[in-house]
This record gives C-alpha cells, structure tokens and sequence, in this order.
C-alpha cells in the first residue's frame, strides 16, 4: 500500500506531501490543476522516463518520493529530476539504477491510462494473467525444462569432440607408458641414488682416505701407539688416576674406531657397471621430473591423475549413450508439458475475453471486442490481448489503442475479472467520455477493487468519486505571480462542497448539494456491502 507521497517542484507543484489509506481514494480538481501530476510522479517511482521538462521553473530539481508498506514492512523510493543531467533513483535512501526502481515497483503498483507502467500492456503480465485466470500449471514445465537443460550440461561437460578425445587418450597412454615403464615406488629414490652414485664414482678415494685414516690411528707412530705411551707415563694411580682412565676409554673407542675404518675400506669396491646404472637410473629420474612435476612425488601424483581421466574417457561411450536417451526422454517430457500448457492457455483464453466483455457495456463501451490470441507453436507463450473499442473497427493490440480512456476502462474491466495483480492500483482518464449510468458503473466497479487493493483514481466525475472510501481537493493557487498545485483531504461537509462543485460547477448550489449528497450516501451503501 502506498502510506506517504511527497513531490517537489514537479510542475506546478511546488511542495506536497499526501497520505493515503486503505480502500479506494479519488483525486478531483479543475482541469489543469495538476491531478495528472501526481499520476506522473508515481510513473516516476516506478521507473518512467524522466524528463527535465518537468522540472518547476526555477527549480534545480524535482524529487518525488513515496513510502509503500510491503510483506517485509516499509519500502522508500525517490526518484530525483534534474534540470540539466541524468535522473537518479534511491531505494531505502541507498542509491539505485531506475531499473531496479521499477523491478521493485512492479510487484507494488499498476497504472492504468495515458502511461507505460501497466502490467497487462506487456506480453508477460498478459500471458501471467491467463495462466491465473485459468490456473495453469507451470510446474510441470518448469521441472521438465530443468531436467533437459541438467541433460545438456552433462553432455557439454564431456566433451563433444571425438577426435579430440581420442588424442586426448593417446597422450595419455604415451604419458602412463613413460612414467609406469620407469616402476616408481619410493618418492626418495633420486636422493638414495645420489648418494651411492658419489659411493661408486670416487671408489678408490674412499679407500685411500679409509686406509690413511687407519694408518694414522693405529700404524707404529698413530694416535693408538701415542695413547698407550700416555698410559704408561701416568700409571693407575696417584692423582692421576681419572685421566689415566679416561685414556684408557679413549684407547678402547679408538680401537673400535679404527677396525670400523677398515671394515669400510675392505668393502667399498669398484663397480663400473652398476656406476652406469645409477648414473642411468638418475637420468630417467630427471627426464620424468622435467615433464610431469617437480618431484618423484609429483610425477607419481601425475600418473594417478591421468589413470582416472583415462577411465573417465574409456567409459565416455557409455556415459553418453546412456545421457542422450536420457534427454530424448526430456524432450519428450518438455513437449507434452509444453502441449499441455498450450491447450489450456487456448482452451481459456475465449472464456477470459467473455468474462472481460461482460463488463464493457456496464462501461460505456457497449460493442467493445477483447480477443485474446495465443501462439499456435506450444506452450502458447505468445499471449496478446486486442480490443476494438468500437463496432467495425479492427482489434489491437492493447498497447496501441489510442484513447486513453478506453484502455483505462477496458483494463478496469480486466482488473474485475483477474483478481491478481500488485496492491495499488491506479487510473487515469478511467472515466473519460461517460457520464450518466455509466459513471456510476464505473465507480462502482472502481470501489469493487479496493478490498483486497488500495485504488487510486483520478476522476472528474461526482458520479465516480461518490464511491471512493477517501477523496482529496487537488486546487491550482497563484500568489505572488506563481502558480502552485495544493491538495488536501475533504471529509464531511468539505466533501460535499466539492462534490457539488464537480456536478455544477457551483459549489453553493442548492440543487447540486443535495444531489451530491444522494451519490455520497448511495456511495456509502455500497462501501457497506463491500465491507
């Protein structure tokens, strides 16, 4: 519902700030006092053009905003115009494009009249209409749509290309070939081969140095031969007792030091051939490194990897054979839902179009056509509403009917009809060229609305504004050589005089009071019965 409406030095007015209520509120005034104004500025809100003529003269800017009170609790809108540059858009008072302005409005409000925000002027909100009023079921559809797109995916993620699979496969029979023909088993091989590669090719320096190192600590004139005079000299006791020991200690690890030095010189030997092996080995070890990773690990983590994408590509025949049968199934699945759709879309839409005519004549538009075409190709998405406001002429489309009048009144009788549709609504020119009976159908249908919406109409008819639960006095004032609009709420007595004012144009007529007040209460009779 919309709570707040302010505008400023949006044409003629200058500065004003409306609350509405519930039910159904009528916007009266002279002509020209600026009633359509304040239909402009909820286009406005809802994302329609911003044109810097209407801007006030001598103003920087129009401002127009608007407090609504949604599912989630409270929605601001402001869409600013200026003079010179682009319009800006804020939602909650955080800046926004006017696009998300009029996503935001589209589920809030409707124009009817003069203007481009109207859901059942756009072949979505006229196709969604249908589908409510003959309770469609899309389900069905949209389940079988994504499975047949879930079908796709996995085909596209395979792969289509078969020559590119089978090179594919070949580079990675080459590549298992060479990592699995070198029999990896120990990430630490290269670092154990290093070792022994530099046992193997300094061989007899090893032994010479083995072999020099004995000599030095167990030859005549070693450290054993030097340790042992040391002994002697101190003997085993006096007050040399703890050193002559630790000699004696020193003696023995020497001892077993110096056998260990010769162990290992006997057993080091020259291998040329296993020298060429290791050397071999090494090489093969650093040709993997260079192609598949930087470490054994990481070449074997490579050929881990290409096995699996090789069983991956060897049962792709398989996988696809089994996900094409699987999106013929979705196909067909799609194409029955879409025929389903189609054939109640067609079966409703002739039954919508009466329902809809049944009003017309209550509406001034006795001989009024609406037809409602529908696709030939399923599901029907192509839903297009015409009308002939007049016997004779062609039906067309809705969005093309030049008199704003007529479409007002001719999506008044839709709105009968469809009771879905956002909360607030709103008419312009909705009683244009009727008069009479006809008025009073109008607004009686008009208050018909406003439970569960909240209608806004602009009216110049006492006939039509009789049945609105509020009505407000939109009144043009020139002070100081400048025109302003001002509007202000009328109840009671107030409301009389302005209904009168709009039946006589003499606000004081006796004649036209008591006449006014004849539509008021009859007015308030139906307000009743709709409660």
């Amino acid at each position: 519902m919309l709570v707040e409406l302010h505008v400023r030095d949006l044409g003629v007015i200058s500065d004003l700030r409306l609350t509405f209520g519930p039910g159904m509120t009528a916007l009266t005034g002279e002509t020209g006092a600026g009633k359509t104004l304040l239909v402009e500025a909820i286009e406005l809100l809802t994302g329609g053009r911003a044109e810097p003529m209407l801007v006030r003269p001598g103003a920087a800017e129009a401002v127009v905003e608007g407090r609504f009170l949604t599912g989630e609790g409270e929605l601001i809108m402001t869409r600013v115009v200026p003079a010179q540059g682009r319009s800006r858009a804020y939602l909650d008072g955080r800046m926004a494009q006017a696009s998300a302005l009029a996503e935001a409005a589209e589920a809030l409000v409707d124009l009817h009249g003069q203007h481009s925000h109207q859901s059942l002027l756009r072949a979505s909100g006229q196709r969604a209409a249908l589908d409510a009023f003959a309770s469609v079921d899309l389900g069905p559809l949209r389940q079988a749509r994504a499975r047949l797109d879930s079908c796709e995916k996995a085909l596209e993620d395979l792969g289509g290309d078969e020559r590119a699979r089978a090179r594919e496969l070949d580079l990675l029979a080459f590549q298992l070939q060479d990592i699995e023909g070198a029999a990896l088993v120990d990430p630490g091989e290269d670092e154990r081969l290093e070792a022994e590669e530099d046992l193997l090719a300094s061989a007899t320096e090893h032994r010479a140095a083995a072999a020099e190192a004995h000599e030095s600590l167990a030859g005549e004139t070693g450290a054993a031969e030097a340790l042992a005079a040391a002994q002697a000299r101190l003997g085993r006791g006096g007050p040399f007792g703890a050193a002559g020991a630790r000699l004696r200690a020193l003696s023995a690890e020497l001892d077993d030091l110096a056998s260990e030095l010769r162990r290992l010189a006997e057993e080091i030997a020259d291998d040329p051939a296993r020298l060429d092996e290791v050397r071999a080995r090494r090489q093969l070890l650093r040709e993997l490194r260079r192609k598949y990773g930087d470490s054994l690990e990481d070449v074997m983590a490579f050929a881990d990897s290409a096995r699996a994408r090789r069983e991956e590509l060897a049962s792709h025949a398989a996988t696809v054979a089994r996900l094409e049968a699987e999106r013929e199934d979705a196909r067909a699945a799609v194409a029955e839902a879409e025929r389903l759709v189609g054939k109640a879309r067609r079966a409703a839409a002739p039954e919508l179009s009466k329902a809809i005519e049944a009003h017309f004549g209550d509406l001034a538009m006795a001989g009024a056509r609406l037809e409602i075409e529908v696709g030939e190709q399923d599901p029907g998405d192509e839903v297009t509403f015409l009308l002939a406001a007049n016997p004779g002429q062609p039906a067309l489309p809705l969005a093309k009917v030049a008199s704003g009048g007529e479409l007002a009144r001719a999506m008044l009788a839709a709105r009968l009809v469809l009771t879905q549709g956002p909360p607030v609504l709103v008419f312009d020119e909705v009683d244009a060229g009727v008069g009479g009976q006809a008025a009073v159908a109008v607004g009686r249908a008009l208050a018909s609305l406003a439970p569960p919406h909240q209608v806004l109409v602009v009216t110049h008819l006492a006939q039509v504004a009789a049945f609105a639960d509020h009505q407000v006095a939109v009144t043009k004032v020139v002070a100081g050589g400048q025109t302003s609009t001002t509007a202000e709420p009328v109840t009671d007595d107030g409301r009389l005089v302005e209904l009168s004012r709009m039946l006589s144009g003499h606000p004081d007529s006796d004649a036209a009071r008591r006449h006014a007040e004849e539509l008021l209460a009859s007015g308030r009779r139906g307000q009743r019965r709709r409660r």
